[in-house]
């Protein structure tokens, strides 16, 4: 499948931005599932200063920005090649050595809720307990959109019984860890079934299962990725694979609008 996406970010300031730095991470990863046919980064009101691998190979762009800008747009677009493999990413490849997936993070810390989850759903390290795993996190936490904090932990979500897809990945990624797998958070694009326009990009987990490699699971939708889905970063949890991450001296007052348009080519 060939999907076609534009990811269009425009930031209004009400006093002007003496000087700013944003980091993207918004161009899809090339794999055996995935093929960037097409992909540019568009900027207007700033420059791009330099682009990189991270250490999870995600593509890193710079962005500067200030000189009393008032208005920043941001647009990643371009086309993408999807092979369904049912979730199954194969063996790990770096750089980041295996291991350092199986680390917590002050996220994904495994305390009381996800120890008892972990007892009711019965999960274990087998590609059967990721599953069982996937449905029981869906149906502790409800999927709602607005109904949670950016800064929420997985016992935050657990406690509260609702959250947003971000939740859902940090919640799975502290029982993998717990049962002894390694884990990472996965930011990406769906193609929705009901509409090409969204507000905000998807995300989902992956646990390394011995004969498989990563195997992705989406709980908020309680499948594995199949050829709508488009990996972009990974990470040990959001804040390593956000789309956005950076700061700013002025430029108060502001104001976001976020578009994204993905449809089948």
């Amino acid at each position: 499948m060939r999907l076609k996406i534009e990811h269009s970010t425009h930031y209004r300031f009400e006093t002007p931005v003496d000087y700013g730095l944003q980091q993207i991470r918004k161009t899809p990863k090339t794999n055996a599932q995935q093929h960037i046919a097409l992909w540019e980064t568009r900027i207007e009101g700033g420059v791009k200063e330099v682009s990189y691998h991270d250490h999870h190979n995600n593509l890193v762009e710079m962005i500067s920005y200030g000189d009393e800008v008032t208005e920043l747009t941001v647009t990643c677009a371009g086309e993408v090649e999807i092979t369904d493999t049912q979730g199954v990413i194969g063996q790990h490849r770096g750089p980041a050595p295996l291991w350092l997936y199986q680390r917590d993070t002050p996220r994904t810390r495994a305390k009381s809720g996800v120890r008892h989850l972990l007892k009711d759903v019965g999960a274990d390290a087998t590609l059967d307990g990721m599953h069982r795993l996937m449905l029981g996190i869906g149906e502790a936490i409800a999927y709602e959109v607005g109904s949670s904090k950016p800064t929420w932990t997985a016992e935050d979500a657990l406690e509260a019984g609702k959250g947003v897809c971000q939740d859902h990945a940090h919640v799975f990624l502290a029982c993998v860890r717990s049962l002894g797998l390694p884990g990472r958070y996965v930011s990406g694009y769906l193609m929705l079934d009901h509409t090409t326009a969204q507000d905000a990009m998807h995300a989902w987990a992956e646990a390394h299962i011995e004969g498989l490699g990563w195997v992705a699971f989406d709980v908020s939708n309680g499948i594995s990725p199949d050829a709508r889905y488009v990996r972009v970063a990974t990470g040990l949890d959001y804040d390593e694979a956000s789309p956005v991450s950076g700061s700013r001296v002025g430029g108060e007052g502001e104001s976001l609008e976020i578009q994204i348009d993905v449809a089948q080519q």
